[in-house]
């Protein structure tokens, strides 16, 4: 029987770098073959002695993702054409999860109220204000 599925799908698998729609094929197949839940576990192994592919450091390291800051400015509009193109190109069709869900979070602080926001900053403040030095005067 042919293997469904490579050993680069399978270790963009472990590192959750799949889209959705892969990561849920590999699941299901994972509930019915043992052999695919071995091979796994050899890539686990492997990895845990230390033998890592270039690939797979890139990938666990998100080397292509942009920057937070990036992906704010992103969405302001204000990147130069060829940096936004990527990051549209990196979410749309790399459907990078980690950046996605990124991005998403910024859209939600970007619709909060200034109301919101104050509430927010002064419960973090409230929060650690017993943990602040007080200066010795």
């Amino acid at each position: 029987m042919k293997a469904k599925f490579t050993e680069l799908e399978l270790e963009a698998y472990l590192d959750e770098a799949l889209g959705p729609p892969d990561m849920a094929a590999i699941e299901a197949e994972l509930r019915h073959s043992h052999e695919l839940v071995e091979q796994l576990a050899a890539i686990n192994s492997r990895r845990d002695a230390g033998v890592h592919s270039l690939g797979e450091i890139w990938r666990r390291h998100r080397m292509s993702c942009p920057t937070r800051e990036q992906l704010g400015s992103f969405l302001l509009g204000v990147l130069e054409q060829d940096e936004a193109a990527y990051i549209q190109f990196h979410v749309d069709v790399v459907a990078c999860r980690a950046c996605h869900a990124n991005l998403e979070d910024l859209k939600r602080r970007q619709a909060e109220s200034h109301d919101s926001v104050v509430v927010r900053r002064n419960r973090y403040f409230d929060s650690s204000a017993g943990y602040l030095r007080q200066d010795e005067t």
